[in-house]
């Protein structure tokens, strides 16, 4: 068999004037589009089998496939809603012609079909016009409006014109469509929320659970191992690494939206300990929700870069923030330094560090640490200057 023999899947197109039911037959059977729903039309008329067989394949023919990198949603060119709000607008002016004529009117049918294409012009308009990018909010809020005022005056004309038995039933159904339509979208809205929180509910619960579980085994370890090892140990480095990456990836939701000072000197660190020896701890006070201000956070970062770089082991970062100042502490168990003896080329503490904070309007110093062990470097930003 011949590849110009194969026959094309059966799919409907993604752009098509109602299903693409027509023109995914006419590709299929490679054929006019235009034979193939002449056919339809007449099988529709003669009995309605043609309306039928085009539902029952726009049920089950499925869509033709998309490219992985694109998003092709179906675009429909015939304005079906508008068409049953039409429809049902002469409906509604054909009762009311009857019901101010002299004759006895036909009420029940007519306000049947209004109300079957009022409310059909309204489920396609939530259902089908939401994913057709042609079809913007606008245009579905008056095809419901248009629904709604049209079922309420032809409901409300049947029983001002003292319709009796299945009448004004029909009269009475239509006004309370009439009322499902209005709130039909908020009802819509509710219940999108409503399977959206409990989606999110059970992802918490799951990734509690998954949290929970690898606490007691997975972080655990990871602990254990950087106990054991050492923190100059390479060991221990990649198992302080791994132990950041999981907890960022189970607590990220908990994490603040926004770059706050605490969070930026954490991943710097993070950063850091990949390149070095070291491990660093950020403890935090205060208002944690204060902005990361550039100044500080260059300095800090200088100061830890210097201590994984000449210090090594565990480097301390203690931050402190009131409603007045932010304070931080930088603390290393190195050798030290001695300010007073650094040669004039040596700019890294001097203008990365003290002249950075001088120039931001804070200050910095460098002081032994605790014991006169290492080195504690100290910077301080009022808040004025933020």
């Amino acid at each position: 068999m011949t590849t110009a023999s194969i026959r094309p899947p059966l799919a409907r197109p993604r752009r098509a004037v109602l299903g693409g039911v027509a023109a995914g037959l006419a590709i299929h059977l490679r054929v006019p589009v235009t034979g193939v729903r002449v056919v339809l039309v007449c099988l529709t008329v003669a009995g309605g089998a043609g309306a039928l067989f085009y539902i029952w394949l726009w049920a089950l023919v499925p869509l033709e496939p998309q490219a992985a990198s694109t998003v092709a949603p179906v675009w429909r060119r015939a304005p079906v809603a508008i068409v049953l709000v039409a429809l049902a607008s002469a409906s509604v002016i054909t009762e009311l012609a009857g019901l101010t004529g002299n004759s006895d009117p036909v009420v029940g049918p007519i306000l049947v079909f209004t109300i079957l294409a009022a409310g059909g012009a309204v489920a396609w308009s939530l259902t089908m016009d939401v994913a057709d990018p042609h079809r913007s909010q606008a245009s579905a809020t008056a095809v419901r409006s248009a629904a709604t005022f049209l079922l309420l005056l032809g409901g409300i004309a049947a029983l001002l014109s003292h319709a009796q038995g299945f009448d004004a039933v029909l009269g009475l159904l239509a006004i309370v469509v009439a009322v499902a339509v209005l709130v039909a979208p908020r009802v819509v809205a509710l219940w999108s929320n409503l399977m959206s929180e409990r989606a999110a509910r059970v992802r918490q619960e799951q990734r509690a659970e998954i949290a929970a579980h690898l606490h007691d085994s997975v972080l655990q370890t990871l602990a254990l191992i950087q106990t054991r090892a050492g923190a100059s140990t390479e060991v221990a480095r990649i198992a302080r690494a791994q132990e950041r990456e999981l907890r960022d990836w189970l607590f990220a939701e908990d994490q603040p939206a926004r770059s706050d000072l605490p969070t930026e000197l954490r991943e710097i660190a993070a950063a850091i300990e990949l390149d070095f020896a070291v491990r660093i701890e950020v403890v935090t006070v205060g208002e944690t929700t204060q902005l990361a201000t550039t100044a500080v956070v260059g300095a800090a970062r200088e100061a830890m870069l210097n201590a994984a770089r000449h210090a090594g082991g565990d480097v301390a970062v203690y931050v402190e923030t009131t409603a007045s100042s932010i304070d931080v502490f930088v603390r290393d168990r190195g050798v030290g330094v001695d300010m007073a003896s650094l040669p004039d080329d040596r700019l890294g503490i001097r203008e990365s560090i003290v002249g950075r904070m001088s120039r931001a309007g804070g200050a910095a110093t460098v002081t032994a640490g605790a014991g006169v062990r290492g080195t504690e470097v100290h910077l301080h930003l009022a808040r004025d200057h933020d």
